[in-house]
């Protein structure tokens, strides 16, 4: 469509305020027209004395905005043109050869733009950490975080939370802690269980459940306990601690009684020791003079006080449970077996001296009763002894108190030193004999260890008037 002068005069006509120019821009954004831009400035010189300023700015958009479709649509067809002669000249390398579409696995834009590489280095994605060897800095702290912390200016502290443990818990946590403890006796383990665990406002109970325990157990576990008391008070335990676990055993004594009823006076003994290794004060006794309402409790009591003014020295009250099992020193077990040995064949009763033995609680040093007891037998005087001591051993083997091992080395060693013992008893051989021949017939040892026993062969002269020479 063409405006010839004779169309701008009826334009001008129709259009008085200049509002023609608005229509005839308006198509020529969409349509080149044949006329130049010289036309185009005379057409604006004409007019341009009518228009108003919102019109003058108008019109400049509108020819910035001719200017880029212009060159935008010149830069397309210069890439198009290099794209195709480019595509001509390659032989195909980004289709196949059959030429039924693109190579698979190519990197390469379907519509022929970019050069192929990956998207952003590489670094884009989801789920990508960015591009190789790219190094983070460290992110500052947001003051405007709900968790920021002004005293910790930001950093953050990460620490292994333990529960506290209630009452049932502590007790099922505590009894095979301090069952094991039994076994092994070592006090340092102990401590560090202990250290792992929780106990918070509950942990004078360890106390409280070690003691009763013990008083179920033998005097071995007393002693053993009275140690793990001393080790723990100052790394695990306190004084008062200490003084809180003795005050609820005072309470529950009665219940105690039930399954032990000598529970009062190994009460007793416990406060003393723990008073005389310092994990007790020393006014804990005070504190209860007049106001204790128990029979039970005050006998403990009662115990304990007289167990500290029999020490002139307030030094550790180690015997007051003797040294227990394996502990005791071997001389210390030599004489208890010599005097339980001695007892028995004054007085007979093989339950006492069977209650002895359990008490010295060392079946692995059994062998040492069976030897004294064949040992006293070679160096009495007439049958009283052997028929006591083969009862006494008969007793204890059925009872399965000692084994065939125990009871194989306990006659082994008497015959070993039964050359030395025949040096003060020149008649061992004979009695040795005699008492084996019975412990078989009574079941006591096996044939093999009666037939294993030595004897000695008769002296034979050489001849008469030789001197008295024995024959070689």
């Amino acid at each position: 469509m063409y405006t010839s002068c004779c169309q701008r005069c009826i334009l001008l006509s129709l259009f008085p305020c200049g509002h023609w120019k608005n229509w005839v821009l308006s198509f020529d954004d969409d349509v080149d027209h044949p006329y130049g831009d010289e036309d185009e400035a005379a057409l604006e010189a004409e007019v341009n004395g009518n228009w108003t300023p919102q019109e003058k700015a108008l019109h400049e958009a509108r020819l910035k905005a001719k200017a880029k479709r212009r060159v935008r649509k010149s830069s397309s067809r210069s890439e198009s043109l290099s794209e195709s002669l480019s595509g001509e000249l390659a032989d195909g390398d980004s289709y196949s050869p059959k030429g039924k579409g693109p190579v698979p696995n190519d990197r390469k834009s379907r519509t022929g733009k970019g050069r192929g590489l990956p998207k952003k280095g590489g670094a884009g994605g989801k789920g990508v950490w960015g591009a190789a060897g790219m190094v983070y800095e460290v992110e500052e702290p947001d003051v405007k975080d709900p968790n920021y912390d002004e005293v910790a200016q930001g950093d953050t502290v990460y620490a292994t939370v333990v529960p506290e443990l209630d009452e049932r818990e502590l007790e099922k946590t505590v009894n095979p802690i301090v069952q094991e403890y039994f076994e092994h006796g070592d006090t340092k383990e102990v401590q560090m269980l202990l250290k792992e665990l929780n106990l918070g406002h509950h942990k004078y109970e360890f106390s409280s459940l070690a003691v009763s325990l013990s008083l179920e157990g033998k005097a071995s576990h007393r002693e053993l306990t009275s140690r793990l008391l001393r080790d723990l008070v100052g790394k695990v335990l306190s004084e008062s601690d200490m003084a809180r676990a003795f005050d609820k055993i005072l309470k529950e004594l009665p219940d105690l009684m039930l399954d032990t009823p000598e529970a009062p006076q190994m009460l007793g003994q416990f406060i003393a020791r723990a008073i005389a290794d310092h994990a007790l004060p020393m006014a804990f006794l005070d504190r209860y003079k007049g106001k204790v309402d128990c029979d039970h409790a005050r006998a403990a009591l009662d115990r304990a006080a007289v167990l500290l003014s029999m020490k002139r020295e307030m030094v550790r009250l180690d015997n007051v449970w003797g040294v227990g099992g394996g502990l005791r020193p071997v001389k210390h077990l030599v004489k208890e077996m010599n005097f339980l040995l001695k007892e028995y064949l004054v007085s007979g009763e093989v339950k006492e001296a069977e209650r002895c033995l359990r008490d010295l609680e060392v079946p692995h040093f059994h062998h040492e009763l069976v030897y004294e007891a064949v040992v006293m037998v070679l160096e009495s005087k007439g049958d009283t002894a052997v028929k006591m001591m083969c009862k006494l051993l008969q007793a204890f083997w059925k009872i399965g108190l000692i084994t065939v091992d125990q009871m194989n080395r306990g006659f082994q060693r008497v015959y070993d030193e039964l050359p030395e013992i025949n040096l003060d008893v020149p008649h061992a051989h004979s009695i040795m004999e005699s008492f084996t021949d019975l412990c078989y017939q009574e079941s006591v040892i096996t044939k093999q260890l009666r037939d294993s026993c030595p004897s000695r062969g008769r002296k034979r002269f050489v001849s008469e008037g030789d001197g008295g020479l024995i024959k070689n």
